[in-house]
Parts: C-alpha cells; structure tokens; sequence
C-alpha cells in the first residue's frame, strides 16, 4: 500500500499489524511507516506522534538516529526550524552518534535553506563536499537576492536609491521626485516667511514621502527575496535528487 502510495490504506493496514501483534516484533517498523504515511498525507503532528512511538522502541542506535533525522524533517517542512536545529544540536553532542558529524552538517544546512539564509547554508555544504550541488545552488540564490537592509540605507541616504538597487526604477523616479518637490516647496515657504506652511509640507508631505520611500525600498528587496526563495525550494523539491525533506 506505501509503495503504491495509497498512504490512508497503508495506515490502516500497519495499525491492523499493531493490534495483532502480541509480542511487540513490530513495533518500532508499523510506527515509523505510519509515520511515513502521516507525512506524504501532509498530516505533520501525526507523523511526529507515530515517530516519537518509534523512537521509543527503536532497536539500535543507527534506528534511531534514523527516527531522530525524520522528524528533523517534518520540522522543515512544517517551518518549526529552530526544533529542527535543537535536535540537530542535540545530536551533535550525542557520543553514541559519533561518525553521523557529516548528515548533522546536512541537515543543518536544510534548516538555513528553510530559514531562506542561502549564504549560511552554503557555507556548510561546503565543509561536506566544495563541489556539492547544494552548494553552488544556494551562492547562486544569495546573489539573486537583495539585502533590505542595505536598500532602506541606501532610500535613507537617497531617495528612491533602494528602490534602484531592487530594480525598481519607476518607484524609485517617483519617490525621488515627490520628495525633492516637497522639499523644493517647503524650502520655499521657510524663505517667504511662511513658516506654518514650511512645517505643515514637512510634517505631512515630505516626511510622509521619505518615509514611504524607505519602507516600499525594504518591502520590495523582501518581496524580490520571497520569490526566489519560494522558486529555488520548489526547484529543490522537483529536481534535487539528493536527500531532501
């Protein structure tokens, strides 16, 4: 039935296998394929129930370092990362793990991949193999990214500047434009004596414009992030063929 991905008539065929199994043989195997089958059905906290039920009943330590790794998993996937990187953690300092050093590094990387820190994950996929395919798929994602911080330094310092820098030309001519007329304005008012009207374009107008501009300069480098993000991990999902959640 698993095979055949017929995942709800797997569940019930394994659970059948629990109530009929007197003496427990089975135990740590049904609970992980139900496990399993929990997962591919997009049920998370389950498969997490049915794992933690295995881990207990695991027969040796390589099991259960398994059973350990799959839940690392299901936290990727359900974007519970910093779980995720406790039990990596967890692991690491674990003696009777000693010799699974280069699946934690792995793992650890998948938690920045989720977590959308291409660079970090890099940089450990890198310690695993210099040439390994993740590697050069997330240098390539981190420089297909903008950084907001340096676009909201860069509209605070010019406006519209972050806007240019997130290849936004049109937003960035217009808030470029808005805040030097308003300024224009409002330096004419104070040198006409017109001090009211001076503030009131300042208060409502030019800061309203410069502020705008350095929150849509932010926005737009987290929206461009988001994008590629979201591709590159459906990439992943559809083309990787190594390990993945």
């Amino acid at each position: 039935m698993f095979d055949e991905e017929k995942y709800y008539d797997a569940i019930t065929e394994f659970k059948r296998l629990q109530f009929f199994d007197n003496q427990k043989l089975y135990g740590y195997l049904s609970n992980k394929m139900i496990a399993l089958s929990y997962k591919h059905g997009g049920k998370f906290n389950d498969a997490v129930k049915y794992l933690s039920k295995a881990e207990l009943l695991a027969p040796n330590s390589d099991s259960l370092f398994a059973i350990k790794i799959e839940i690392v998993k299901i936290n990727l996937l359900r974007k519970t990362t910093f779980r995720a990187r406790d039990i990596l953690e967890d692991l690491k300092k674990d003696t009777s793990f000693a010799g699974k050093e280069n699946q934690i590094i792995y793992w650890k990387a998948w938690t920045f991949i989720f977590e959308e820190q291409w660079d970090k994950a890099a940089e450990l996929f890198g310690i695993l193999d210099q040439n390994h395919e993740l590697k050069r798929l997330c240098n390539n994602t981190h420089d297909m990214s903008y950084s907001p911080q340096i676009a909201k330094i860069l509209s605070t310092i010019i406006p519209g500047a972050g806007q240019f820098y997130t290849a936004n030309l049109l937003s960035g001519l217009l808030s470029l434009g808005w805040v030097t007329l308003w300024t224009y304005l409002s330096a004419q008012a104070f040198l006409a004596d017109r001090v009211f009207d001076g503030l009131m374009m300042l208060n409502f107008l030019d800061f309203r414009f410069y502020n705008g501009n350095i929150q849509n300069a932010e926005k737009f480098a987290v929206e461009h992030n988001r994008e590629i993000s979201d591709w590159m991990l459906n990439y992943l999902c559809n083309n990787y063929r190594g390990e993945k959640p």
